[in-house]
């Protein structure tokens, strides 16, 4: 797959995004419940397969009572000048 799904960047945020839903204390099946899609939408975009655009992100971040702008934050720490 081309294109910036494989940066190192972008790996920070679903890194990021799986150790929030981890620290909410919920599954990927869970989570997928909360925002209305099957599991595998969860664990396709955790592994990378499907990209995330920004209103899911919101989503997820709001269905598991995450900060998003804390997560903002912490993602902007060495963020690359280029994709």
């Amino acid at each position: 797959m081309a294109g910036t799904v494989h940066t190192e960047a972008y790996k920070k945020m679903l890194n990021a995004l799986v150790e929030a839903r981890r620290d909410a204390g919920l599954s990927q099946a869970q989570l997928a419940q909360r925002i209305g899609k099957p599991a595998s939408f969860v664990g396709k975009y955790e592994l990378g397969e499907r990209r995330v655009d920004v209103i899911e992100l919101l989503v997820v971040l709001k269905a598991i009572d995450a900060d998003s702008q804390k997560l903002i934050r912490k993602l902007q720490v060495n963020l690359p000048d280029t994709l």
